[in-house]
């Protein structure tokens, strides 16, 4: 438990958890009330006092530090504010127990139901932020992303390194640890938000600025790193024939959408946003919920050996809808240059954007075609 300038609620928290157990750490962050005399009056408690408020973060990473010196293997982290229920360690405990050996390893969040009306409305328009970008970086969703109420698997966390010192470093956590196929997932907890007398240390402009500036450099790193590093290592696991059947194929989504994630990585990859398109299909994917897979392999329609063709015909498009015609001087050995291609730009960018719409339209009609076919074979076999 961090804790900062909560003596109101601390030691109620504290008699609370204390009825289900005694393996309690507390971070004292820099507190100036009577917080240092509460712990005190705790003998058997595990305290760490810091001299100076350093934020939640930095008071996470001492915990989770203290706790792997203990020797514990996971530690459930819980707000000192009174929000939290500590009779819902029995949820997390629960899920945990049902965890085999051989599974993946688990983060767990306590998903407070954002959508009740007992919840501020500020925490419920930070919290869907959160949880959408969570989704476009690492293809996975949660409910709440921001649930201080926490079970952390520490031999994970330990090997993380964590950058971040105040309330952003919960964000870091769960988006790394997702990124080395750790399994985190929501668990339902209760809430309480008082209307009145709640202290918070959050601090709406920086803090959430601090989230921006950290997930914008996610995506970066997810959309031209992590991303197509997972996906070229589970195609060159599976083989082309393994990774069709099992990562597009067998997808429980319906014709419509299969065929809809294909035709949008065409449209992507035909596009002339060139530099952006892994970004571009990512993030597309997760806006219109689409199977990022199959968007992002086909959005490499437009690898080495197929640009100029693209580039090409994007140019016959655009001089078509000038007014142009179809101009059959022009072919891929006068393409020259950067300079000759900028001359053209915008014959280009139009003929591409229109190339690329009516690929992908084509494109969907096709596997559209394909997806149903497929099963309808598979009902019948079943």
């Amino acid at each position: 438990m961090p804790t900062y300038n909560n003596e109101g609620s601390l030691g109620s928290v504290l008699n609370d958890l204390e009825l289900y157990t005694h393996n309690i750490i507390v971070v004292n962050d820099g507190s100036t009330d009577t917080t240092k005399a509460i712990l005190e009056s705790n003998a058997h408690l595990h305290t760490i006092h810091l001299n100076q408020n350093s934020g939640k973060g930095v008071a996470l990473k001492e915990a989770f530090n203290a706790a792997s010196n203990l020797g514990y293997n996971y530690a459930i982290s819980i707000d000192s504010d009174g929000q939290h229920y500590a009779d819902d360690l029995d949820v997390f405990l629960t899920e945990l127990e049902k965890k085999k050996p051989e599974d993946s390893e688990i983060l767990l969040v306590g998903d407070r139901n954002m959508g009740s009306d007992t919840v501020p409305g500020k925490s419920s328009t930070g919290n869907k932020f959160s949880n959408f970008w969570y989704m476009v970086v690492t293809g996975s969703e949660l409910h709440d992303t921001q649930s201080g109420y926490r079970l952390y698997p520490l031999n994970v966390i330990k090997d993380i390194k964590l950058y971040s010192w105040k309330f952003e470093l919960e964000i870091e956590v769960i988006v790394k640890a997702a990124w080395r196929k750790v399994d985190v997932r929501n668990v339902p907890i209760k809430v309480f938000y008082p209307k009145e007398n709640r202290i918070t240390h959050f601090r709406p402009f920086l803090d959430i600025t601090r989230i921006v500036i950290l997930y914008m450099w996610f995506v970066l790193v997810s959309f031209f790193y992590i991303h197509p590093q997972n996906k070229y290592k589970d195609f060159k696991e599976k083989g082309f024939r393994r990774f069709w059947n099992e990562d597009i194929l067998r997808s429980q989504e319906s014709p419509h959408k299969k065929a809809a994630a294909i035709a949008l990585g065409i449209f992507v990859g035909i596009s002339p946003f060139w530099g952006l398109h892994t970004m571009m299909v990512f993030l597309l994917a997760a806006i219109f919920k689409l199977n990022k897979v199959s968007a992002f392999v086909f959005s490499n329609i437009s690898i080495p050996p197929f640009i100029p063709i693209i580039i090409y015909f994007s140019y016959q498009m655009g001089s078509i809808i000038m007014g142009n015609g179809i101009s059959l001087d022009l072919n891929l050995s006068q393409i020259h240059s950067s300079t000759e291609i900028f001359h053209g730009l915008w014959q280009y960018i139009i003929g591409s954007l229109t190339l690329a719409v009516i690929m992908s339209f084509l494109t969907w009609i096709v596997f559209y075609l394909v997806f149903s076919v497929s099963n309808q074979k598979q009902v019948v076999k079943s």
